[in-house]
């Protein structure tokens, strides 16, 4: 255990330690720059360097003292990302939720316990009912250490936490990156005998040797079977908001680096706990400024500047709280209070509402059009190990080298055998940010005379009258305008201002405009929400997923003129009819 020692920012030399520490970074953003994949021609290299680097300057640091300096650049680095990255998915917690719902899913996480440990039987199932709670706990916590390794208060616990938050997270971003969809694991199940899929599984076992019946009773029958994993493609470390900001989230593989980096940050913290102290006035005015500055940076990224604002209020008021609590809030527990409190106001706003800044591809202002077509064609690149047959001798050739190359005449197989051929791909291809997961149809033998009334309905049915499902992705955004009433949950969405929304479609069905309920929801429950609230309004189908992604509120109402998002309304703040003529649909 390292001793309680006086220790200074400079050590023994001011000099030395801020190159050291200049150093340090340096040689770790090299080993990260040489670990992705668009430098892989110098991973070698750059890593070879990097590690001599960090090694070195590590040591210097170590010899000229300069641990506290060390620590607290890394306290103003891992305190700023901390705050925004919990402030950006405390802005959508329900969006958090439902990434942290896929991970508990039985083939997801709870795979890796299920191999590592050899407990078929285990699940993480029980905690998807608590997802949105835990979801709100890591947000709110991730803004509190951020706040606290900033000011410097209960420095030791704070980074006891960060390092146990760290080693999650990265455990999270690493089975991300590894995740193999193609490999099988050992799952065990229960289902009661009298189940449909309980006599399918016994069944299959007859013919199939990945499902074997391990037990069978009166009751229920337990069932093994080797199943694919449910790789999860985006850890959604910052929610959707680099996606909605730059076009994209961070790779899993770029998810692990983010982490790998922090964990080593925070490692230098848990090195200088026994050194760190409450920061003093002047101590706070530099860490703030530092700080206050990143987040800045961070929030130009994100394009959103709320985080600014938020922090600043955030850091003063755990000072605030900390200098003038009194006898018994007049501590960090009283800061952590305070933060607590701000969270709480902010996390609660956005439930009731919708996130502050939407970052979804709904959002208002979105051309849906563009969103739906944003995709890029990758490409790939064939290579041939090819083996000649006289010396043995084994070369990598490219599609084009090995076509081009006449003179040696690698297609001779005489001389030449082709012993392997992998695929490469040189540019990866994305999906547009708008996918099949939005398309509103319908069925056709459900269709009735108010979803006929939609010119757009009864023109398809027209157009193809041998289909039994008609879709309408491209007419909705194509239409000069289209009032949506999305519905996750018919039996669930809080229809207090319904009397709003029949006002605005009888104006809409009077000026022909077209208005829709997209929902996810069979033809019972369908009729039901008709009959209960005398409301015969046109109804499309979408898939679940997709209507999560058009809004967190159940229900929200969108207005769409030719493809773009003019206006967005969770249901609390549905306006009036009035209101809406004046300022979106007429304007």
């Amino acid at each position: 255990m390292i001793k309680k020692q006086k220790a200074t920012v400079q050590g023994r030399s001011m000099v030395f330690n801020i190159l050291f520490v200049i150093l340090n970074i340096f040689g770790l953003a090299l080993v990260v720059i040489g670990s992705h994949a668009a430098f892989q021609d110098y991973f070698l290299l750059f890593n070879f360097l990097g590690y001599i680097i960090i090694a070195l300057s590590a040591a210097g640091i170590f010899v000229f003292q300069g641990r506290l300096m060390m620590a607290n650049v890394a306290r103003g680095l891992v305190g700023s990302l901390f705050i925004v990255s919990g402030l950006v998915k405390a802005n959508d917690p329900i969006g958090f939720a439902y990434k942290l719902e896929e991970y508990f899913e039985d083939g997801a996480l709870a795979y890796r316990i299920k191999e590592l440990f050899g407990m078929p039987s285990f699940s993480f199932n029980f905690l998807i009912d608590s997802a949105l709670t835990i979801a709100i706990l890591i947000c709110v916590i991730e803004i509190i250490l951020g706040v606290l390794v900033i000011i410097g208060g209960k420095i030791k616990l704070v980074s006891y936490l960060l390092a146990l938050m760290m080693l999650f997270f990265t455990f999270l971003t690493w089975h991300t990156a590894s995740c193999n969809p193609k490999t099988t694991f050992l799952d065990r199940d229960t289902y009661s005998i009298t189940s449909s899929i309980a006599q399918l599984k016994i069944q299959e076992a007859k013919t199939n040797n990945e499902i074997k019946i391990v037990s069978k009773s009166a009751d229920e029958v337990v069932v093994d079977e080797r199943k694919h994993p449910q790789c999860v493609s985006d850890c959604g470390c910052f929610g959707d908001a680099l996606k909605g900001s730059v076009g994209r989230s961070l790779t899993p593989s770029e998810s692990l680096w983010k982490d790998i980096i922090l964990v080593y940050l925070v490692f230098w913290i848990f090195l200088a706990q026994w050194i760190i102290k409450p920061n003093t006035k002047k101590q706070n005015i530099k860490f703030i400024t530092l700080s206050l500055l990143l987040i800045t940076a961070l929030s130009f990224v994100f394009g959103w500047y709320f985080p600014i604002g938020f922090s600043f209020i955030a850091l003063m008021g755990a000072l605030w709280m900390y200098n003038r609590g009194g006898y018994f809030l007049g501590n960090h527990w009283g800061s952590v209070l305070f933060i607590i409190i701000l969270c709480s106001i902010f996390i609660g706003y956005v439930l009731r509402y919708e996130p502050i800044k939407d970052f979804s591809p709904f959002a208002e202002g979105k051309n849906l059009m563009w969103e739906m077509n944003d995709g890029k064609e990758g490409k790939k690149d064939i290579f041939y190990v090819v083996r000649n047959n006289k010396t043995g001798v084994k070369k990598t050739y490219s599609k084009e080298q090995y076509t081009s190359n006449s003179n040696a005449r690698l297609w001779d197989d005489k001389k030449y055998s082709i012993v392997d051929q992998t695929e490469k791909i040189i540019i990866a291809s994305t999906d547009p940010t708008i996918s099949d997961q939005f398309d509103p149809f319908i069925n056709v033998k459900d269709l009735r005379k108010v979803e006929l009334n939609l010119s757009f309905v009864s023109d398809k049915l027209r157009k193809n009258p041998e289909e039994t499902q008609l879709s309408f992705k491209k007419e909705i955004v194509r239409e000069k305008q289209v009032v949506i009433l999305s519905i996750q949950n018919l039996e669930t969405a809080n229809l207090k201002n319904i009397a709003r929304v029949k006002s605005l479609f009888n104006y809409c069905k009077s000026n022909e405009i077209p208005f829709v309920v997209i929902t996810n929801a069979s033809r019972n429950e369908i009729n039901d929400f008709r009959a209960k609230n005398s409301f015969n309004v046109p109804i499309l189908l979408n898939d679940g997923t997709g209507l999560k992604s058009i809004a967190r509120s159940n229900p929200s109402l969108l207005i769409i003129q030719k493809g773009i998002v003019k206006a967005k309304y969770p249901h609390r703040s549905i306006p009036s009819v009035d209101w809406i003529k004046i300022n979106v649909l007429n304007k």
